[in-house]
């Protein structure tokens, strides 16, 4: 995937019902069109790229650089898709905040026109989740997560974290036809603004440290306890990247409980295992890297667009009659081709390869 870096900043607020309404109508016209061309495949990927998509808000009329075109866009496509998902054959579970949590029971209701396992997919929708919280530690708590699946079991997350602290936003895209391993190098790409040093145990070169991590949850809880506090005695170097005033021993005896009953045979089982968070992965990778001498990577995993104007009228107001003749154009040119009628999507496929005058 290309790099970069984009800023996102926190917005508060939501989109006018104008806007969405129309949002969802164009959303849904142009993923007829992408499907009927490409396949649903090509759209999976198209989304999966950090650039697309927020190249796709753009196009949709929202802010081009806001947080809101994460949470908004993804709600237009939810709702979107929802007549015409049996003939896109795409479901999309998940959203923001609370509807975030409900994605398990989305996706297990989809279940009769999955080809797949559903509990694959929950699976899937709890790691992604678990990795960018809790193995990613750059100071973004999740707040939004988009599950995006096929009849096949393929599918797209997209999830974003705020920072209330300096007030950015971070987007996470993950792919699983690019993910062999859910803990070693996994995500399609970041949209970030750069922020601190943060604990990337997912990162390739961390896994000596993922390797110590599960060798220590193994041991005895207590073990591990009294080598924290006897630490927290000590006067490390400066240079020590992970800060012995984050982690309260005490605080995190159950939850080295519960990964030592878990008994995780690699990483990725230990990131998953009931209670296991964002402090205890932050304790072992401590331990990994004091007892056995294998350091973590402090690699920040980021990875590096108007067509209707943007809600806040940059670059300039919502032009909503030219917004609903695109509107108008599209969803015709959906409808002839059902009846075999391609001209229209021929002409927009010409118009696509046309040279750009530049005066």
């Amino acid at each position: 995937m290309r790099t970069g870096i984009a800023y996102l900043p926190l917005h508060t607020g939501k989109a006018p019902r104008y806007l969405f309404e129309r949002m969802v109508q164009l959303a849904r016209a142009l993923s007829l069109i992408i499907v009927d061309e490409y396949g649903s495949l090509e759209l999976m990927r198209r989304l999966a790229d950090p650039y697309w998509f927020q190249a796709f808000g753009c196009v949709l009329g929202y802010d081009w650089h806001s947080s809101g075109v994460t949470t908004v866009v993804c709600g237009a496509l939810k709702e979107a898709w929802k007549p015409i998902a049996s003939e896109l054959g795409l479901f999309i579970a998940g959203g923001k905040g609370g509807t975030s949590r409900k994605t398990p029971a989305e996706i297990l209701a989809r279940t009769a026109q999955l080809r797949v396992s559903p509990e694959r997919l929950v699976y899937a929708s709890r790691m992604t989740a678990k990795v960018d919280n809790n193995a990613v530690q750059d100071g973004y708590s999740i707040y939004h997560h988009s599950f995006i699946f096929d009849r096949d079991g393929r599918w797209v997350v997209i999830q974003q974290g705020m920072n209330e602290a300096n007030r950015w936003a971070r987007r996470y895209h993950w792919l699983s036809e690019r993910v062999s391993e859910f803990v070693n190098e996994p995500h399609s790409g970041i949209i970030t603004s750069a922020f601190g040093q943060p604990l990337n145990m997912v990162a390739h070169e961390s896994e000596e440290a993922r390797q110590a991590s599960v060798t220590l949850a193994l041991e005895k809880p207590w073990k591990n306890l009294a080598e924290l506090k006897r630490l927290q005695r000590l006067d490390l170097p400066e240079r020590h990247r992970l800060l012995l005033e984050d982690i309260n021993p005490d605080r995190i005896a159950s939850t080295l409980l519960s990964a030592y009953e878990a008994q995780p045979q690699d990483f990725e089982q230990l990131l998953g295992a009931p209670h296991v968070g964002a402090k205890t992965i932050r304790a072992l990778a401590l331990l990994a890297e004091i007892i056995h001498g294998a350091k973590p990577s402090f690699r920040d995993p980021a990875r590096f667009a108007f067509a209707h104007g943007g809600k806040d009228g940059h670059p300039y107001p919502v032009d909503r009659r030219t917004y609903d003749r695109s509107i108008q154009v599209l969803h015709q040119a959906v409808e002839r081709a059902k009846l075999g009628d391609r001209e229209k999507l021929e002409a927009l496929r010409r118009l696509s390869h046309c040279p750009v005058y530049h005066p």
